[in-house]
């Protein structure tokens, strides 16, 4: 009864147009009268403690730094360097999405920022060369969510904050699935245009591959500072975070001179925005979090699936359908905000590591991404796009497909996600 009370009190109010972060508040205080708790200063108290944690830190760091990166032409350079070498192959324009869309998830970690960036360059010029515009949005896309899996990740430092996990580990584990995410895509890319006439790239010359590499061995650094930095124990995954803000800060005002000293603010007021979106539905489930362990709700949930507690890979296939059908309904920081204080008693229980079960978590949540009705990827891309949003589904479903079975393989093959992380970490 009190799963039902958990889940119908936070689906009621948000299907009554509540704001997701006001229906885990609300949902909290259905709980609290449900278990006769009556103290309001629980809510606040725990609000407070869901948001006073040093790794969050990490999380605004890391979205100014994607709009430093963005706005300081690392960004641009990066689509370049890949258009350079990889252009001019049939397809070509498809593989440069993708292939930037891998170095850009390494840098800025957010899956809208890089699909709108990615999309207003490579869209008008995919149109201008015959492509399906509806199927290229989907690649897009599909490259976009690539940027929760690999390192540095916000949805990475959530998790880990929630569950207690090592973020440093989460880090490492997702560097193999994302890469995998983006070759899944590639193939799905090079069967989906088998009978496309689409016009190549002209092939660039070694020396303008060369340059264009040049132009953008700043922005390919800091991915290698950053992972480097971690592995060797030089800084926490917070402090990895100020280092690329400031190193992309500097790179865009000095080195490229692209940021002008005025855009600094606004900058700083983007990043903001952003930040308190995130951090209050942090602090909003905060509330769910305690009401949650108060309830006892994840014993409830464990009983549940105790026939498939001695099949670890069983349980885990079946938490991936759960996960896979709840981001279908609610947005990415919801998801792991809400599901992960309820899982992890369940994962220690069955002796599934959290590590790697974050990674697939993770992976799950980002295609979420691009699921309807919700998809916050579709929706960014037909806006820069200017395409309606049933083209956008038609053309994101085979690398969407590719991507989930990158993802249920993963669930057979474990070690896919294990033996890179020990190795990286010994």
């Amino acid at each position: 009864m009190t799963i039902f009370v958990f889940i119908a009190s936070l689906l009621g109010l948000m299907a009554l147009g509540m704001p997701v972060a006001f229906a885990l508040i609300g949902c909290g205080i259905t709980m609290m009268f449900y278990l006769g708790i009556t103290d309001p200063q629980i809510v606040i108290q725990n609000m407070w403690d869901g948001a006073n944690s040093f790794p969050l830190l990490a999380v605004p760091f890391f979205m100014l730094a994607g709009e430093f990166m963005n706005a300081g032409g690392m960004t641009r350079r990066i689509i370049l360097m890949a258009m350079s070498w990889v252009g001019h192959i049939r397809g070509g324009l498809g593989y440069v999405a993708v292939v930037a869309a891998v170095i850009m998830a390494s840098l800025s970690g957010s899956a809208v920022a890089d699909t709108a960036a990615l999309a207003a360059v490579l869209v008008p010029m995919m149109r201008k060369a015959g492509y399906d515009v509806n199927r290229s949005c989907g690649l897009i896309a599909c490259g976009g969510i690539i940027a929760p899996v690999i390192p540095p990740s916000i949805a990475m430092i959530l998790y880990g904050v929630t569950g207690g996990v090592s973020i440093t580990k989460l880090f490492m584990a997702g560097i193999v699935p994302g890469v995998l995410m983006g070759v899944a895509i590639m193939l799905a890319w090079r069967w989906a245009i088998g009978h496309d006439n689409v016009q190549a790239e002209p092939k660039r010359t070694m020396p303008e591959r060369m340059k264009a590499t040049r132009e953008s061995l700043w922005a390919l650094a800091l991915p290698l500072v950053i992972v480097g930095g971690l592995k060797f124990g030089v800084f926490t995954p917070t402090e990895a975070a100020v280092m690329a803000a400031v190193y992309s800060l500097v790179v865009g005002l000095v080195v490229y001179r692209e940021i002008q000293p005025s855009q600094v603010f606004h900058l700083f007021y983007r990043a903001a925005e952003t930040t308190a979106v995130i951090m209050f539905l942090v602090s909003a489930a905060g509330v769910s979090a305690w009401l949650i362990t108060t309830a006892n709700i994840p014993q409830q949930l464990a009983e549940l699936v105790q026939p498939m507690m001695d099949n670890k890979m069983l349980l885990t296939f079946t938490l991936m359908v759960l996960v896979l059908l709840v981001g279908t309904a609610l947005d990415f920081t919801p998801t792991v905000l809400i599901m992960t204080p309820v899982l992890m008693p369940v994962l220690k229980q069955a002796g599934i590591d959290p590590v790697y079960f974050g990674v697939l978590f993770i992976m799950n949540n980002a295609i979420g991404l691009v699921t309807p009705p919700v998809g916050t990827v579709l929706n960014v891309v037909c806006g820069v796009a200017k395409i309606p949003m049933s083209g956008a589904i038609r053309g994101v479903m085979p690398f969407m497909v590719a991507q989930t079975i990158v993802m249920f393989l993963l669930v057979l093959f474990p070690q896919i996600v294990m033996w890179p992380l020990q190795m990286m970490l010994r």
